[in-house]
């Protein structure tokens, strides 16, 4: 498998965003985790090539203020929903028409944004998403303004010391982050409703984060619940991830 390619595109507000595109076939979108990018999440534990392997185009964008994408500074950039409309722009930008959608936590929290609001993908991908995850989203939220708050002071054992590392290690812009995260407000639940399409909810077996994976699948109208191994952070490096969704898509 050849390896992926970046492209830009501009969105409605000007700022410069970028996705990777590997394989040819249907298109299917994957949306990563905050603090990520698609080449953490996606591209480098060969989720990317098992799901491409099966006659995919994987688009993979890296979200505003992550990865190759514009980190602007400003609160104009981060009005409340910008990760869903930058996707549904996206979507006119490719002209795609019949497409797989998915994420994983916060994509998959953007992705349930979408599907609520009105994108319509032949099947959809919630991957390390709970319920109560999506239904208390401004917790999470306040959880991570506040490790960026304590980024130069918190040691180790603080609950805030791994996301910490996390950031350090993805070179997280702090500011454009906490303003991204200001856009974030709960999941409206009738958006739930919108999961008519099959859905896979896949989620490591120690991925507590969000809430119960299981319990999410459940209360969906047409979903399959996955176990893979790991926790919230290893789950998706494991390549059980990979495969679950690579079959999900592929399955006739």
């Amino acid at each position: 498998m050849t390896g992926a390619v970046i492209r830009r595109w501009s969105a409605s507000d000007g700022v410069d965003l970028a996705y990777h595109e590997l394989g040819e076939g249907r298109p299917v979108i994957l949306l990563h985790g905050l603090f990520s990018d698609a080449k953490m999440n996606w591209i480098r534990f060969g989720h990317a090539d098992r799901i491409a392997e099966q006659g995919f185009r994987v688009i993979m964008p890296d979200l505003r203020a992550h990865g190759a994408s514009g980190r602007p500074h400003g609160p104009e950039f981060y009005p409340k929903g910008i990760l869903a409309r930058d996707l549904r722009e996206m979507i006119a930008h490719l002209g795609l028409a019949d497409f797989d959608l998915g994420g994983f936590s916060l994509g998959s929290r953007t992705t349930v944004e979408g599907i609520g609001e009105g994108l319509k993908p032949r099947r959809a991908i919630l991957g390390g998403a709970g319920l109560e995850g999506l239904r208390n989203w401004e917790r999470r939220k306040t959880f991570f303004v506040e490790a960026i708050r304590l980024f130069d002071t918190v040691q180790r054992g603080d609950p805030h010391w791994l996301s910490i590392q996390f950031m350090k290690s993805q070179g997280v812009d702090r500011i454009a982050a906490a303003q991204l995260l200001e856009s974030f407000e709960d999941t409206f639940m009738d958006w739930l409703e919108a999961f008519t399409m099959p859905t896979l909810v896949v989620c490591g077996s120690e991925d507590d984060d969000n809430g119960s994976a299981e319990e999410l699948a459940n209360v969906l109208p047409n979903a399959v619940f996955r176990e893979v191994p790991g926790t919230h952070m290893s789950s998706v490096t494991k390549p059980e991830f990979g495969i679950a969704i690579a079959e999900f898509l592929s399955a006739v």
